[in-house]
């Protein structure tokens, strides 16, 4: 079922994706070669708890850390870990949840590690552009599939595939929540948007093939052709006069 949140439930939700979002803040001065995908983990849930929230992800379906850190290859749900070092030239995606007074909030962002191919900057360009599309279509009387559309029209103008085999999803008191929200399909179908839903929107978009497979960890979703793979996300309130990103930071 797909939930429609009164006001004081989308403030609920407003607080906890600006956790995330001020978190990611944090972690993007952080990155740079070097540093280990576990000191990135443990800033972000230092950071968190002291916000308070919680890590949504820590312990989710059995998950061990409190950020999916994913790089280059890597599309989503990647383990940090200790010996796993940034280096000059790779790009990092960061996955961020958080629970807070019983509601959730979810982003991502993928970063530059220093200087990075022309391939890989116009990667992420064009799956940031891809995330900005589908959340201009997040409005009321529009489709899911309105979203969707936006997204995979933006990606492949700029030659890029999205990944097919996961998609963005509804969020609130639950991480996961109905309607999926794919970042591919035709306008106009799918659920009818109303003011008071709200979605993780959330393009993987990969430089090469569209496939996608899973590491033995049976968590790092990796492209099949080992190619490079970007991730941007925000949590997006269905407005009355259109989308309001909830994830984005706000001035103190």
């Amino acid at each position: 079922m797909i939930q429609i949140h009164e006001l004081g439930e989308v403030e609920l939700i407003r607080k906890s994706a600006q956790i995330v979002g001020r978190c990611l803040s944090m972690l993007s001065r952080e990155i740079r070669p070097g540093v280990s995908t576990l000191e990135l983990d443990r800033l972000a849930e230092a950071f968190i708890r002291d916000s308070g929230g919680e890590p949504a992800f820590k312990g989710y379906r059995g998950f061990p850390a409190s950020v999916c850190a994913s790089i280059n290859e890597e599309v989503v749900h990647g383990i940090p870990s200790a010996s796993r070092f940034l280096r000059e030239g790779d790009i990092v995606s960061l996955d961020i949840g958080v629970k807070r007074e019983g509601f959730f909030g979810d982003a991502a962002h993928t970063y530059a590690v220093g200087e990075v191919t022309p391939v890989a900057t116009k990667l992420l360009e064009a799956t940031q552009r891809g995330l900005e599309a589908g959340i201009e279509q997040a409005r009321p009387g529009n489709r899911v599939s309105d979203i969707s559309a936006a997204i995979e029209r933006e990606v492949t103008r700029h030659r890029f595939r999205v990944v097919r085999a996961l998609v963005g999803h509804g969020i609130g008191r639950e991480l996961h929540e109905e309607p999926q929200v794919p970042n591919y399909g035709r306008v106009g179908e799918g659920p009818k948007l109303k003011e008071g839903m709200v979605l993780a929107i959330e393009p993987m978009v990969n430089a090469g093939t569209a496939e996608v497979i899973t590491m033995p960890d049976q968590w790092t979703v990796v492209t099949a052709d080992r190619n490079l793979s970007a991730h941007f996300e925000h949590t997006v309130a269905i407005g009355a006069d259109g989308p309001v990103i909830l994830s984005k930071v706000e001035a103190d």
